[in-house]
């Protein structure tokens, strides 16, 4: 389990920094970078700890796609466009 669990966690950190380049070149701000870099953290967590029944690419995408749903409503709200890429990404990395 602690080697399923430092996976995960080291999945996560490397989906982060996958993530967050593209955010640090649009000048993006601190706290959106720091936000997407700790969801693709907790989602490795969320992954390497889940029991669901589920091929291993739709267990990532479901479990990253629900970590996502609350800050979906956050940004959709003031800018439903950039959901695109948002979308685009968690579907990739999940």
């Amino acid at each position: 389990m602690k080697r399923r669990l430092a996976t995960g966690l080291l999945i996560g950190v490397v989906a982060g920094v996958i993530d967050v380049i593209p955010m640090l070149l649009q000048g993006l701000t601190w706290d959106a970078n720091l936000s997407a870099f700790s969801l693709w953290v907790v989602v490795g967590f969320m992954i390497a700890t889940s029991n669901l029944k589920l091929p291993a690419v739709l267990k990532g995408i479901t479990i990253s796609l629900l970590c996502l749903l609350p800050s979906v409503f956050i940004i959709g709200w003031e800018e439903p466009i950039s959901l695109i890429p948002i979308l685009a990404m968690t579907l990739i990395l999940g």
